[in-house]
């Protein structure tokens, strides 16, 4: 890969970048563009070798005469037509694909006859197929809307008077949101959903998830915003589903003294618990309020939308032009305006604290709604810090912000994306993967990434009904103040081959914001827009470490 310093101009350098954009910049002269490898995803092209099937061996087959084709009662075989096949036998195997797709292997045991074979998907919707004697298949098909599914395989021998049947039971991989107030589930200074006292280095305590509240059970995934305190030590936090083996990856990184939330969308265990464990050298304080679920019987799908300023109180967008006063709470419309349409269910956005006058939290939830006591954002006085938001829209389709400080403070509102009834797309958790780390030698994208630069990464180029990518994103070792931005690329993946790609242009929203060597980590949800290819911005003037971690992705079909 070509790699180049950045040329800027002493002008452009004197025109300096806010923490948070503001007024638009002359783009800085164009370097060599930086890419990652398309990551290993495992989108059940190999789940057959990983076991990840719904199963129902030939040995389960029901073997029965055919109706007479006077009566319509089952007429009995002759003793020569079930010694012929008696035998006949099918073995199912279901296996995800897709967020809403399955394919489904056959596998027929019987002698050279010719055969009827029907597939039933539980949707009211058939596959049919002539096989003559034994016969191994695989058969797609998917289906409308995430579910429950029974898949029912019939296979006729109309000359030997009998049919085998066999089915199973399937669960689509994809699952759709639904909102959920802003609830606290668990904190440990003061025994909420935990026994009280502070999570040990290097151990986890757990949230109950499934069957908690109105929660149901059975939910595949929940939306958490995690907060780390107390902290005297550095560390990092990783949320990952109880019963499983923890990832390498985080989803928070905190230093000694440091207040951190950050938004997480973790798979459920099979007994409804998330497991949140403490990775630093020191005991630390954990608190995680829910904002949503997924699951396979909601009716919510996602569409992610290129990231679009709607508040800012700087300016005046969206509410008033002044601070945010102490203890006071604003509302702001989000239906209907800059392509999102009206009737949604919630809203992602990237909410932004800035100027504050002093130490406080946000929280968000939806327009008419009773003030929560979950936070969603803590920030210290004068502290420019982002998160990720996930909240139920109102009736009325609005959103609130409340500030928690006794003071002051500016806030900036950017929306990535909405569910709703119409929305197509559905989640797809897969095994979280380390995509960036200029840190590491190995990393195709190894050394720091240059003020005003940007990594390409090719996600699903090859795969159009991926609309967008859950991320956790983590700035470190920062040689000065800035702020990310995570965009779609108008480039394809053919442009950076050829080497005829244009320099984006950034958008004017951000994702997280850092000082002079901070770790700031935020959840990231991406839209992979017309070409599959996601763009990492720093937009500061000095250079950073970048680390990129995947945890699932939205997908059509």
């Amino acid at each position: 890969m070509r790699r180049r310093r950045l040329v800027i101009s002493v002008a452009a350098l004197a025109a300096g970048v806010g923490l948070i954009p503001g007024v638009a910049q002359a783009d800085p002269a164009k370097p060599d563009a930086r890419g990652t490898t398309k990551p290993d995803l495992d989108l059940g092209k190999d789940a057959k070798t990983k076991g990840h099937a719904f199963t129902s061996p030939a040995d389960r087959t029901v073997r029965k005469a055919l109706p007479s084709a006077k009566t319509g009662a089952a007429a009995a075989p002759t003793v020569q037509s079930v010694n012929a096949n008696a035998n006949l036998a099918v073995g199912v195997a279901a296996y995800g694909t897709t967020a809403h797709g399955t394919e489904v292997d056959t596998t027929i045991m019987s002698v050279d006859t010719p055969l009827k074979v029907t597939i039933e998907w539980g949707d009211g919707k058939q596959d049919v197929f002539d096989a003559y004697g034994s016969d191994e298949r695989t058969t797609a098909h998917t289906y409308a809307e995430v579910g429950s599914y029974t898949v029912k395989v019939t296979v006729t021998d109309t000359a030997n008077n009998l049919s085998a049947v066999n089915e199973v039971n399937f669960v689509t991989e994809g699952s759709d949101f639904t909102p959920y107030a802003p609830t606290r589930l668990l904190d440990t200074r003061n025994g909420t959903g935990a026994p009280m006292g502070m999570v040990q280095p290097y151990s986890s305590t757990r949230v109950k998830i499934g069957g908690n509240g109105s929660i149901p059970a059975g939910v595949t995934a929940v939306v958490l915003n995690i907060t780390v305190t107390n902290t005297s030590s550095d560390g990092h936090i990783t949320a990952f589903p109880e019963g499983t083996q923890r990832p390498t990856t985080s989803n928070v990184n905190y230093k000694a003294r440091q207040t951190v939330p950050n938004l997480v969308i973790v798979p459920v265990g099979k007994n409804g618990y998330v497991e949140i464990a403490n990775r630093g050298g020191m005991p630390v304080d954990l608190i995680a309020d829910v904002t949503g679920y997924f699951s396979t019987t909601a009716s919510s799908g996602y569409t992610p939308i290129a990231p679009s300023r709607f508040v800012d109180t700087r300016e005046g967008l969206g509410t008033t032009r002044a601070q945010l006063g102490g203890r006071k709470t604003f509302s702001t419309q989000i239906s209907g305006l800059r392509g999102v349409p009206q009737g949604i269910s919630a809203v992602a956005l990237n909410v932004t604290v800035t100027n504050p006058k002093e130490a406080g939290h946000l929280s968000v939830f939806p327009g008419g709604g009773a003030t929560p006591t979950a936070s969603n954002l803590n920030f210290t006085a004068g502290q420019t810090i982002a998160n990720s938001v996930i909240v139920p829209v109102g009736q009325d389709g609005k959103i609130s912000v409340f500030n928690g400080a006794w003071a002051g403070t500016d806030v900036v509102v950017d929306v990535v994306g909405y569910y709703s009834t119409d929305s197509k797309s559905a989640f797809r958790p897969i095994t979280p993967e380390r995509l960036v780390d200029t840190r590491d030698p190995s990393d195709p994208v190894y050394g720091k990434l240059w003020g005003q630069s940007y990594i390409y990464m090719p996600l699903s180029y090859d795969d159009p009904s991926i609309t967008g990518f859950v991320l956790n994103s983590t700035v470190t070792n920062t040689d000065g103040e800035g702020y990310l931005t995570v965009t779609p690329d108008p480039n394809s993946l053919d442009d950076y081959i050829n080497q005829v790609e244009d320099w984006p242009t950034p958008p004017n929203s951000s994702n997280l914001n850092w000082t002079k060597g901070a770790t700031v980590p935020n959840l990231v949800q991406a839209s992979t827009g017309s070409n599959g290819i996601i763009d990492v911005w720093n937009r500061g003037w000095d250079d950073i470490d970048l680390i990129v971690d995947l945890f699932g992705l939205y997908q059509q079909g």
